[in-house]
């Protein structure tokens, strides 16, 4: 049996040749463009066969009678049993005359074809798209009753349908698949595409929350999902049985989720927190198109919207399909399938192998350089505090890494010994002996590194003095308080208000700046030094309001307890659970390498969250701690270097506090 297939190269139409060829005698002659012949070897090869079962006929699908040189054309005539049209322009960012060109008029030129070489049977794989938005049920029969067919995509699908009923002197049937997604046994998906889209989002969650966390997500309408080697399957048998021509099938799942339920099926799969508390997107319906229109054209509104979406890697039109209201009849495609074992399997039983995939192969981060060189190579990259603890760990990778690595300390011999340590180790450092405290200091080296560097490019505010001790034991100690803000506001401040010109004028650069845990647990016995970084912190967040569209980064690092020479003072931290400098500077490279606005631990974010919601808890948690904990030998109080089984279970709950 001889078989033609357009869009035989594409995800579903490479597996529908294969399902072809597994018949007996099967030989599929298929549609290529003359630039895809270089890739023919690896459909070869995925196909198990060579030139004389899948014969390749160059063409293209906007051209009249697909572009078939007439050798090519007469070699068909007479031979072809069953024409599979499958090429199609799906993407939703596409433009309108693309979608028309492609779809409408690719469908038409595909028509004359099939009627020119008298093939006996014609195959329109279609889209459930054809039925646009219609509010209801739609049956398989339905087609004149489709209707909101604004969406391009939706339109010039029904259109291309209509070209077949209409026009098509061939004998022909049409299948409508729902949104197809990778192999149900493999999980293998060609592009990013319906419920993939939400894949980031997934993944940010899962990041950002434990799995065990419920969170509020949206509800809408049913979903219509099914993997790709089902549509194959079906297809494949459908088009084969006599007496089915003039009849469309409806590929699509009897029983599909909403999007709630969707959702959380493949949070769910990936580890990630679902969905407890959903909001019904039909909430928004009320308010009028129109109304709608006006709104998202506002400016504030747009960029945020724009951001958002760019963000999450979503497409414009995604939302509104959120409400999808269409639900689809497929009773003449179960009664036609009856007895074959051909059914579309459950999502929960392969949604894993889906996300598995998706992370493996399709998330956009894989395709992103997300190397630290590829990030700093060449560029000034200054590290205040460099001299040891966090500092002196950050910038080394960045050394490693190919950036011009600068740093600065009070220390000016202790500075020499980490660059002749670098030196030793093949890395280049420049170094500078500068006091943040002092103005006149900070000055001259700005001074300086925009004169031999052209500034910086990277600004990564490090350097800072910390306090731990109660308040009561400060009341006569004031100047802890100015000393703390000198250095970790006042200080930083400096540096970025000098650098930040050289930035504007260049249009790029980043600021991040160090901050603490306890500025979102708001930790006791650190007043002074959690007030000076909520300062810096706040600041920032103005800053980067004003800066936003200059090409300007801020990133706040909300640190939590580092094993450095800052904590050492306190014997109880040799007992806390702390991380190392290396595992402060990696987070140093991902704000470097992902510019987010903030990173925190999930603890961190938990206590913000606690102090947000419900203050008074929050407060008699710490000052469990608080009182659980005492003063160190600085602040003139018994520093025990043993824990007691309460201060043990407590470190180990809240790791990463700072008490």
């Amino acid at each position: 049996m001889n078989y033609f297939v357009t869009g035989a190269t594409g995800f579903i139409g490479k597996r529908l040749v294969a399902k072809l060829l597994a018949r007996p005698d099967a030989v599929v002659y298929f549609l290529t463009r003359a630039i895809e012949e270089p890739r023919l070897q690896d459909l070869y090869a995925y196909w198990d066969c060579d030139e004389k079962r899948v014969i390749p006929i160059v063409g293209d699908l906007t051209e009249d009678e697909l572009g078939i040189a007439k050798p090519d054309s007469r070699k068909l005539k007479g031979k072809i049993d069953h024409f599979f049209h499958l090429a199609a322009l799906y993407d939703l960012k596409a433009s309108a005359e693309d979608q028309q060109r492609v779809n409408v008029d690719g469908t038409r030129n595909t028509v004359r074809l099939a009627e020119q070489i008298g093939s006996k049977h014609f195959h329109l794989v279609s889209s459930i798209a054809a039925a646009g938005l219609f509010e209801g049920l739609f049956r398989e029969d339905m087609f004149d009753e489709a209707e909101n067919l604004d969406n391009p995509y939706f339109r010039t699908k029904h259109d291309s349908e209509a070209i077949v009923r209409r026009e098509c002197k061939v004998p022909w049937r049409i299948f409508r698949p729902a949104i197809v997604v990778g192999d149900s046994q493999t999980g293998e998906m060609d592009k990013i595409d319906g419920p993939y889209y939400f894949f980031k989002l997934i993944q940010k969650m899962r990041k950002m929350f434990p799995s065990w966390m419920p969170t509020i997500g949206i509800e809408g309408g049913r979903i219509n999902v099914v993997p790709v080697d089902f549509v194959v399957a079906a297809l494949d048998h459908i088009a084969h049985q006599e007496g089915q021509d003039g009849n469309c099938f409806h590929l699509t799942d009897p029983t599909p989720m909403r999007v709630g339920d969707l959702l959380n099926t493949f949070a769910r799969a990936a580890h990630a927190p679902e969905m407890a508390m959903r909001v019904n997107a039909a909430l928004l319906g009320f308010i009028p198109r129109s109304v709608r229109k006006a709104m998202f054209a506002l400016t504030p509104v747009r960029r945020i919207r724009n951001a958002v979406m760019k963000d999450l890697g979503l497409p414009d039109d995604v939302l509104d399909f959120i409400n999808y209201p269409t639900r689809f009849d497929c009773r003449e495609t179960q009664r036609a399938l009856k007895g074959s074992g051909i059914a579309v399997p459950p999502l929960d039983s392969y949604a894993w192998r889906l996300w598995d995939y998706w992370e493996r192969h399709l998330d956009p981060d894989l395709f992103i350089d997300l190397t630290l060189r590829g990030k700093v190579g060449g560029k000034v990259v200054l590290v205040t505090g460099g001299s040891s603890g966090i500092g002196k760990a950050a910038v080394r990778k960045l050394a490693e890494a190919g950036a011009i690595a600068v740093t600065i300390a009070r220390d000016a011999q202790a500075l020499e010994d980490t660059r002749l340590e670098f030196e030793a180790a093949g890395l280049r450092l420049i170094t500078r002996a500068v006091d943040v405290a002092d103005p006149g200091q900070c000055e001259a080296f700005v001074k300086y590194m925009t004169e031999e560097h052209g500034g910086v490019d990277i600004l990564v505010n490090n350097a800072g003095r910390s306090i731990r001790r109660g308040i009561e034991n400060s009341f006569d100690r004031f100047h802890d308080f100015e000393r703390t803000m000198e250095v970790n506001y006042f200080g930083s401040l400096r540096l970025t208000m000098g650098f930040l010109p050289g930035m504007i004028a260049k249009r790029k650069g980043q600021i991040i700046n160090i901050s603490s845990i306890g500025v979102l647990t708001n930790a006791p016995r650190f007043s002074a030094y959690v007030a000076s970084k909520a300062a810096m912190d706040a600041w920032t967040r103005c800053a980067a309001s004003e800066f936003v569209d200059r090409g300007i980064d801020f990133t706040t690092i909300n640190m939590p307890l580092v094993k450095t020479p800052m904590i050492a003072p306190t014997k109880l931290y040799d007992q806390v659970p702390t991380l190392s400098p290396e595992e402060a500077a990696e987070m140093i490279v991902q704000a470097i390498i992902h510019k987010p606005v903030r990173i925190a631990t999930r603890l961190g974010i938990f206590g913000a969250l606690l102090h947000s919601l419900t203050p008074k808890v929050a407060q008699i948690v710490m000052n469990t701690s608080f009182r659980m904990f005492p003063d160190s030998s600085a602040a003139k109080k018994q520093d025990s270097p043993h824990q007691t089984a309460d201060q043990i279970a407590f470190s180990q709950i809240m790791r990463g506090i700072h008490f």
